[in-house]
């Protein structure tokens, strides 16, 4: 699960991570009210305004503004709210706006990147830092790999104080800066653990230039992304009350609630499978055939006929489906059960496009038989005899 920026930088500031000012807004008539409200407590004319979007690039997609009247507020929150945001992130059809957060602006000394995540490798959590803050990380690892610093975290101590001291110390900060560096990753790292996050990541951390009430400068988090695991959600109703469905596919929030895992892609092959490992090997069975899937949607080990019958309804419901291969491993189901689920489920849907099954496992030629016997209702039906079999038959079949 994912949340808003503005939701991010509440998590962190009550978690003693020092952030600017800052408000949501929804609406193009309160931004000047907003704008005056948050430069007023931050004691400056300069503010930020920015999308509230799952989705990056924001800056050079024009939807993250700098401005320094209620006036500039107001035209910025009307260019946000009233145009889809199209970046590298978003595909062509972009996003819609629908909340922006207004934050009060700070003179920046330098920017930082900080970030805990798991390290599948280790499984561990890890801690990254680099001095190249206030880009993509991912290019700076590509780019400079050198500017990274990697931290693991111990799995019974975590974050232990003298350890985010060495990575203060590799970041460059001096001064009264390494107390605050260390105040800012202990925190996180205690937040990271307590709600169960996957990614809890600032991006830009800054230190602001000397002045008189921070001679050395202030440590402040600029940009906040936080990612939870969803099987620890049950243990978080603050978290869960977070959400944004607005900001999801639909068809993945519909999947969801049929206990299905469903993930939209680009293609135009819709794929139904039993089993995450076998949904991935499907999907590349078909790229290898010079197919492209639309989907990977695993029913479970365990499908029933309205799951398949759900399955199918959201398949459909993507209008780049030309084809569907359905691939179904009967272990501890019955393939002739499974058969007539799908025959049922096509005919209560009425197909259009081609489909194609290929059963293997626990009673499978009495599945076969339900699906040969059904093809005179479907038309529309093909069985298949393997994996690669169904995936060169469902690509020629959609050409």
């Amino acid at each position: 699960m994912k949340i808003h920026e503005y939701q991010a930088r509440e998590l962190l500031e009550n978690a003693g991570v020092p952030v600017p000012a800052g408000t949501m807004l929804e609406s193009i008539e309160a931004a000047a009210g907003v704008y005056k409200d948050v430069t007023s407590q931050a004691g400056t004319t300069m503010a930020v305004i920015k999308a509230q979007v799952h989705a990056g690039g924001r800056g050079k997609a024009g939807f993250v503004k700098l401005i320094h009247s209620a006036d500039e507020a107001t035209e910025a929150a009307r260019f946000m709210l009233s145009n889809r945001m199209v970046s590298n992130q978003t595909g062509e059809e972009g996003l819609e706006v629908k909340k922006l957060l207004v934050a009060a602006g700070v003179d920046i000394a330098h920017e930082y990147y900080l970030a805990i995540t798991v390290d599948r490798g280790t499984r561990r959590n890890i801690l990254i830092a680099s001095r190249e803050g206030g880009v993509e990380i991912e290019k700076v690892a590509e780019e400079n790999p050198d500017a990274i610093i990697k931290q693991e975290i111990h799995p019974l101590l975590g974050l232990q104080a003298h350890v985010a001291r060495k990575v203060a110390f590799q970041l460059g900060f001096t001064g009264k800066q390494v107390g605050q560096a260390v105040k800012v990753m202990m925190n996180l790292a205690k937040l990271f653990e307590e709600k169960d996050c996957s990614l809890a990541e600032i991006n830009p951390l800054i230190v602001t230039p000397p002045s008189d009430a921070h001679p050395d400068g202030e440590v402040l988090a600029i940009d906040a992304k936080f990612n939870f695991d969803d099987n620890g959600l049950f243990r978080h109703k603050d978290i869960q009350a977070l959400f944004d469905p607005t900001e999801e596919n639909p068809a993945e929030m519909r999947a969801s609630r049929m206990g299905l895992s469903y993930i939209a892609l680009d293609g135009n092959i819709g794929c139904l499978v039993n089993g995450a490992g076998l949904a991935m090997a499907t999907m590349d069975t078909i790229k290898l055939h010079g197919g492209e899937p639309a989907n990977f949607l695993d029913v479970g080990g365990g499908a029933t006929e309205e799951a398949v019958t759900e399955a199918f309804s959201i398949i459909l419901s993507d209008p780049a489906v030309k084809g569907i291969m359905v691939n179904i491993f009967g272990g501890i189901m019955d393939c002739a059960v499974i058969a007539q689920g799908i025959v049922n489920a096509a005919k209560s849907i009425g197909f259009t496009v081609p489909l194609v099954v290929r059963l293997e496992g626990t009673n499978v030629e009495a599945g076969r038989e339900i699906l040969k016997q059904a093809s005179a209702d479907l038309p529309t039906l093909e069985a298949a005899s393997d994996l690669g079999d169904a995936a060169a038959k469902v690509v020629k079949a959609v050409g």
